[in-house]
């Protein structure tokens, strides 16, 4: 693996764990400040993904320079691809929320609904979720993690190993087929077109609609998910 993707990689970990020191050190100053602490969270959130999101891009500016001349996919077709990632990977997520929810997993993931909140007290965080987020995951994942995996392995088995690690990241394990169904998606749309900005609109696209349908019927989707549980525990009743 090249020196600039280990690079990242500790840049994105960092991040990762960068609220333990980051969130109560604003939480302080907000306090000085007479601001509310509930805002150091999402606050630091924005800061931490921007700051990681621009190392990354300076670490990489070189090579997309130079990868400018690779050979993938037309323009044309690339956007095809992208714009029809987008309902690909809607497709793989149901079809894997379909497999979770026969197998007992509660519907609705914990990671969501804390998004949603912290958008509803900062509203400068969809940033993170619908923007800054899904472009260092694709980086980060498919460009560098299948990417180092798929010279060595065949596409299966790299989609494989970096959508698991992908899903592991988001720390919900009762969700992991539904974030790896996602990750193989994606990697999907990178090998096809070797362009990484395909899964990266994809993706982006995915989340902000997410995001926005999420936070629009909230109340809808909770009454929903609730009666699909309800009928689901009365089947169970007759078998």
């Amino acid at each position: 693996m090249k020196r600039e993707y280990w690079i990242i990689l500790i840049v994105y970990i960092a991040m990762q764990f960068s609220s333990l020191a980051g969130v109560p050190l604003l939480m302080y100053g907000f306090k000085l400040s007479g601001i509310s602490g509930r805002l150091a969270v999402p606050v630091w959130l924005v800061i931490s993904f921007s700051l990681a999101l621009i190392i990354t891009l300076i670490i990489l500016r070189k090579e997309m320079r130079s990868n400018r001349n690779e050979r993938g996919t037309s323009l044309g077709l690339s956007i095809i691809w992208a714009i029809f990632g987008v309902f690909l990977a809607l497709f793989a997520q149901a079809i894997a929320a379909n497999i979770e929810r026969l197998i007992g997993i509660e519907m609705g993931s914990e990671n969501t609904k804390d998004i949603i909140h912290i958008i509803e007290e900062f509203p400068l965080a969809i940033l993170v979720s619908s923007i800054f987020g899904p472009i260092l995951e694709e980086i980060v994942f498919r460009k560098i993690l299948f990417g180092t995996l798929h010279k060595r392995f065949n596409f299966f088995i790299s989609a494989i190993i970096s959508s698991v690690i992908f899903a592991l990241a988001h720390m919900e394990l009762e969700h992991i087929l539904l974030y790896s169904a996602m990750g193989f998606t994606f990697a999907f749309l990178y090998v096809k077109t070797k362009h990484i900005l395909v899964p990266i609109f994809a993706h982006v696209t995915m989340n902000t609609m997410v995001v926005i349908v999420q936070s629009a019927y909230k109340d809808d989707i909770e009454r929903l998910i609730r009666d699909a549980e309800s009928m689901q525990n009365f089947i169970g009743g007759f078998l």
